[in-house]
């Protein structure tokens, strides 16, 4: 969900790297959307190279950005990558074909535990391909904070850190914090637990060093901040450039998220959308993008294929008990997305 890629330009084409374009109706063409930055670039040319298929490539920022774009129907994609709670409010919307995994053979590399998490947005694993995976949570400065107490999110409210905190500039993100910590789950619409997530949040603000998404690591790289609410991605890029700096996802349990591939209902080139999720699980090009986006795949020919410390780093991989210990979100209704927008503007507003 979200991540590192962020800071791109809202909507950015690769077609500098690409031919073809606007050559949709041929059927040698392949219309992707991804988020950005969410794909190693020389992917795209191999599978052209190798198949013929002309790749028309376009990138988003956040997955309600790619549901305004998709929803607005001025390009036909036949393949898009975005968040769970996404894909089970389109395949709610009848938006979503379900998958022929026969064309898709290489799917047999990918650890069926995540195919099991799927399943919490996808009940019967027919529409959605687990692409990658991870958790929420504290980016701290071992320097700056104790460590004994960032096993929990109660710490985000200790006045020993005012003004060296950094909280996610995102309504969701920020609410699960005070909903976990609360012990209510990230989805609840109940009023009287999102009002007391609220006032735990307004709360915390004078602590708040700032609100932040992309720019959260390179605070904590500079140590700009004791500590950051951030994706475990964003947490294991950060640990390579400061060795001051370690990842906990407190006990109280986080968001797990998993992005995965879906082919719309509007695809005109379904078959070439098979091919390419089929070109993905291949061990090589897997260990491209895992190497190029650094965040947990579900591919178990590439992690194999990692040395030790990478294959048993927490913060990319994060263990199957830290997993369970955590929750997928889910879509909400119109009238509580208003409800959590409302609160969270109040939140931001507050003095």
């Amino acid at each position: 969900m979200k991540k590192k890629l962020l800071f791109l330009l809202t909507i950015f084409s690769l077609s500098m790297f690409f031919t073809g374009c606007g050559k949709k109706d041929s059927p040698n063409t392949l219309t992707i959307l991804n988020y950005g930055k969410y794909i190693e670039p020389e992917v795209l040319k191999l599978f052209e190279k190798e198949t013929g298929i002309q790749i028309e490539y376009e990138e988003y920022i956040t997955p309600e950005n790619m549901y305004t774009k998709y929803k607005a129907g001025a390009i036909d994609y036949d393949l898009i990558c975005t968040s769970d709670y996404m894909i089970e409010k389109l395949i709610q919307e009848d938006e979503v074909s379900e998958l022929n995994f026969d064309s898709i053979p290489l799917t047999e590399n990918l650890d069926q535990t995540y195919f099991e998490f799927s399943k919490s947005f996808d009940p019967e694993n027919k529409y959605a391909l687990p692409y990658f995976f991870g958790t929420v949570g504290i980016l701290y400065n071992k320097d700056m904070v104790d460590e004994s107490k960032v096993n929990s999110w109660d710490i985000l409210w200790d006045k020993t850190y005012s003004g060296q905190i950094i909280m996610a500039d995102s309504v969701r993100d920020s609410f699960m914090v005070a909903q976990k910590l609360l012990g209510y789950s990230l989805n609840t619409t109940d009023e009287k637990e999102l009002r007391e997530a609220q006032n735990l949040l307004i709360q915390q603000k004078p602590l708040v060093y700032s609100y932040l998404v992309d720019e959260a690591q390179d605070e904590m790289i500079a140590e700009n901040a004791a500590m950051a609410v951030v994706y475990s991605g964003e947490a294991g890029y950060a640990l390579e450039f400061n060795d001051k700096l370690a990842f906990s996802v407190p006990k109280e349990g986080s968001n797990m998220w998993i992005d995965s591939w879906f082919i719309p209902k509007r695809a005109r080139h379904t078959e070439n959308a098979e091919k390419f999720l089929n070109f993905l699980c291949r061990k090589d090009i897997a260990m491209m993008n895992f190497n190029y986006v650094y965040y947990a795949t579900p591919n178990t020919e590439v992690k194999e294929a990692l040395d030790a410390d990478l294959q048993n780093n927490p913060t990319i991989f994060p263990p199957l008990e830290t997993l369970e210990n955590c929750e997928v979100f889910q879509p909400l209704n119109d009238e509580a997305t208003m409800k959590y927008n409302l609160y969270w503007k109040e939140i931001k507003s507050a003095d």
